[in-house]
């Protein structure tokens, strides 16, 4: 069984772009793709998205930041996730975004690409 990754749709910015000359990009955008789906249970359009946002683009920088300090790129990914996974929503962030208060951040924005539009 083959699995289909899905492809960045903001290689100029998010993610992407971010670890350009800290890890080789492809390898990075799959295993972050993997990482941050299995934490959160959500879809790969969702996952993608947040990882193509502004905030995925900070989740880069934390993941070039452990790189920085000597880790593996998995290894820089799975403990990225793990903080992302281990703050939490707050009231002033909850209030800009809807995101309610309490969710592990990671999941929170992860969660916000996931939400369907309204009409």
């Amino acid at each position: 069984m083959t699995t289909t990754i899905l492809a960045s749709e903001n290689e100029g910015w998010g993610f992407f772009a971010t670890l350009r000359g800290h890890a080789d990009q492809g390898e990075a955008w799959a295993l972050a793709l993997a990482a941050v789906g299995r934490a959160t249970g959500f879809s790969q359009e969702a996952v993608r998205d947040f990882l193509d946002s502004r905030h995925g683009r900070h989740f880069a920088d934390d993941v070039a930041n452990g790189l920085h300090a000597g880790l593996e790129l998995a290894a820089a990914i799975d403990a990225a996730v793990m903080r992302w996974m281990g703050w939490r929503i707050g009231r002033q962030t909850e209030r800009d975004t809807g995101i309610p208060r309490g969710l592990p951040y990671l999941t929170g924005f992860v969660g916000h690409f996931e939400a369907p539009l309204a009409d």
